[in-house]
């Protein structure tokens, strides 16, 4: 259900997925990262929690934060979850690297309007 009452949890999901994978990519090159290795593997699912947890949040959020690029985020969780067989470890890797840090600062500024907004 997307309820703006749900969004900081669905927030709180992406930023610890988000977390997850720059902690165990952290003094690593796309060399560790091994095809079908489970570390690969739980990078690929972080991922996917990342765009699952994007697709349940409120239209109202996304539509009031549209410096995110919301449909990127969820297209890219399609791709883990029905395009599998297709999945390279340079992309993930390079989402990694690229998308994720600049993804994470910009949950933690959502999460502190909502804190702004309860208290």
């Amino acid at each position: 259900m997307r309820e703006l009452a749900r969004d900081p949890g669905r927030l709180e999901h992406i930023l610890a997925a988000i977390d997850y994978c720059l902690k165990y990519t952290q003094g690593k090159t796309s060399d560790d990262i091994v095809d079908k290795d489970p570390l690969f593997y739980a990078l690929v699912k972080n991922e996917e929690i990342i765009g699952e947890a994007a697709y349940m949040l409120s239209r109202e959020f996304k539509d009031t934060h549209p410096k995110t690029d919301w449909r990127k985020i969820i297209a890219m969780r399609n791709v883990l979850v029905h395009g599998y067989f297709e999945i390279s470890k340079g992309h993930i890797w390079s989402v990694i690297q690229n998308d994720l840090p600049p993804l994470r600062k910009q949950v933690v500024e959502y999460l502190k309007e909502f804190e702004t907004t309860a208290g």
